[in-house]
């Protein structure tokens, strides 16, 4: 299996009304677990990384393991870059095999966000690559999520009409009351606002922080525009948490072996999502 544009999973995604869970992997076998479950459940995959996972494998490193493992399973996917902080960063990706990347200017005013876009989408679509900006500010609803800014602001709809005709972007990451992390409260997604994007964006929208929405909350997200759900923290913490008990049992000391039962974690996790987004069978 070659990975594919992300635009080519989303717009199947958003004409058939299911969303692909996009995955936050680190090394070869978080990237294993999900495309395995993948290839059983004949789901759609994304998996992406960002500058946080960069600091134990370089993008060519992470592209190269990638589509190593790619190779062995059947499956749809793209391999993404996740909140992309600079042009320096996208390009790299870009040369590294990565079939979407993603810019995160957000924090930036409109017309810088849009420049850099551009930029980046002038990089990304001779490749045959995607590209997918933010508008509005996605939060954190935890203390140790990396992805999120401090404080949150909703996407605007007319904004976001501008930046998609401005940029020519695949996918469009919305701020609707979602957060990065583990919500210590449940989310109040704004519904009305997000079917104002859909009818202004025109262009696949893509939900962060999907880790704790409810299952009925999203399946309405998805209907209403969502055709990509960035997951991370669920599945993150129960591996957190089994290397925890396990050291502190004493169990497993040698590491590699404690990481293979950690790892069994995510797998359970990763085909809930599937399943909740609709992505089973879609491949």
């Amino acid at each position: 299996m070659r990975f594919v544009p992300l635009r080519q999973l989303l717009e199947r995604a958003a004409t058939e009304g299911y969303a692909v869970p996009s995955f936050c992997v680190w090394n070869a076998e978080s990237m294993e677990v999900a495309l395995r479950v993948a290839a059983r459940l004949k789901a759609p995959v994304v998996l992406m990384n960002g500058e946080a996972e960069f600091g134990l494998l370089a993008p060519r490193d992470m592209g190269a393991v990638a589509r190593a493992l790619a190779g062995r399973f059947q499956v749809t996917a793209a391999l993404h870059l996740d909140h992309g902080s600079s042009l320096a960063v996208a390009e790299e990706c870009l040369a590294a095999g990565y079939t979407s990347v993603m810019l995160d200017y957000s924090a930036r005013p409109f017309a810088e966000n849009a420049e850099a876009l551009r930029q980046v989408v002038a990089l990304a679509h001779p490749r045959g690559a995607s590209v997918e900006g933010e508008l509005g500010m996605i939060g954190r609803a935890d203390q140790d999520t990396v992805e999120g800014k401090g404080p949150t602001s909703l996407t605007d709809p007319e904004m976001a009409a501008a930046l998609v005709e401005q940029t020519g972007i695949d996918a469009l990451a919305v701020s609707i009351g979602n957060a990065h992390g583990l919500y210590t409260t449940l989310p109040q997604l704004d519904f009305a606002r997000l079917a104002e994007l859909k009818t202004a964006a025109r262009i696949p929208l893509v939900l962060h922080g999907g880790s704790g929405t409810p299952e009925a909350d999203l399946r309405r997200a998805i209907a209403l525009g969502i055709a990509k759900v960035n997951v991370a923290s669920e599945y993150v913490a129960a591996v957190r948490q089994s290397l925890l008990e396990q050291w502190n049992a004493g169990k497993n000391l040698w590491t590699p072996i404690a990481q293979a039962v950690a790892m069994q974690a995510m797998a359970p996790i990763i085909e809930k999502w599937f399943l909740m987004t609709g992505a089973a069978g879609r491949a």
